[in-house]
């Protein structure tokens, strides 16, 4: 698959000139889905995003199989893809999920936090400060073995049974949870309602704490179609990593009025433009895309994968 030569390449001020995609397809883009997907067919998902370019791969979570069915496989599917020459980072939830994906030569974890209590009930079980408890040992360990510690942190931005989400609230766990020993953190708009205000709200919030631009990404669901715009208002504060979803897939299956991530062809299209260097050869995302679609029985919700490969037909 070729892609011609646009779009024309237009750089804007005060904007970074390379962006990190922490790419999530493969872990927040499956596990949400009803059919289960054959654990080889994962395994050359990761392949393929890699050989496009993708330097970073989220394989996979260390979850309880009762929570999230799809990714229950994470034991046979994590020795398949290690080999790889770029960074495979899974999902730990607690101390058991971390032994299990330590015990596989995982060296590069992320924890789940909430910064709202609804969903931290909803999602683990727990208050927002219990939680903050569980994962304290977890990250821990993990820095113990030599490891590298990603903080999610859901709900940043809105809420669906609490509303909006103050910056202030944001603020306190995000610094509780580079306190424990983060190295970066993941501000997450579960359910796609953030504008590029609030955005910009909550970055300039967390650098008055003390908390620097360089240790955040930024994870925009498209809900209200406002992703690429949020995530351009994040550059503009001085972001540089920014988690996008081959082909657009993924939720939340805690929050169901969360829809897909942002896609990463439409992402690296936008950065493409700006003159922004990702690494990623776009017509091998593409291809990526389109094959994984296939295999999932419908098309992809990518705009970039709808318009480029319908070029090559």
């Amino acid at each position: 698959m070729t892609v011609q030569a646009l779009p024309m390449v237009v750089p804007a001020p005060g904007l970074p000139t390379r962006v990190r995609i922490h790419e999530v397809g493969a872990r927040d883009g499956l596990q949400n889905e009803k059919t289960t997907v054959p654990t080889e067919v994962k395994a050359e998902f990761v392949r393929r995003l890699a050989d496009a370019g993708l330097g970073t791969i989220e394989a996979t979570s260390f979850v309880h199989p009762k929570w999230v069915p799809q990714l229950a496989d994470a034991e046979q599917l994590f020795p398949l893809v290690a080999g790889l020459p770029v960074d495979l980072p899974v999902l730990v939830p607690n101390e058991r999920g971390l032994e299990r994906a330590l015990a596989l030569g995982a060296r590069r974890v992320a924890v789940f936090a909430s910064a709202t209590e609804s969903f931290a009930k909803a999602n683990l079980n727990r208050t927002v400060d219990e939680a903050l408890s569980m994962f304290a040992p977890v990250v821990a360990r993990a820095k113990a073995e030599g490891g590298h510690v990603r903080g999610y942190l859901s709900m940043c931005f809105g809420d669906p049974w609490e509303g909006a989400v103050p910056a202030h609230q944001v603020v306190r766990v995000c610094t509780a949870l580079l306190d424990m020993g983060c190295d970066e953190l993941s501000l997450g708009d579960t359910i796609g309602v953030a504008t590029p205000g609030q955005v910009r709200e909550l970055l300039a919030a967390l650098d008055a704490q003390g908390v620097p631009a360089d240790v955040l990404g930024v994870h925009f669901h498209d809900t209200y179609g406002q992703a690429l715009a949020n995530t351009l208002a994040a550059l503009q504060q001085g972001v540089t990593t920014v988690d996008a979803s081959a082909g657009g897939l993924g939720g939340c299956p805690y929050a169901k009025s969360a829809t897909g991530n942002l896609a990463t062809e439409d992402l690296v299209w936008m950065l493409r433009g700006l003159g922004i260097d990702t690494g990623v050869d776009l017509g091998r995302l593409v291809a990526t895309s389109v094959w994984m679609a296939d295999r999932l029985g419908r098309p992809s919700p990518s705009r970039t994968v709808r318009a480029l490969s319908h070029q090559e037909q």
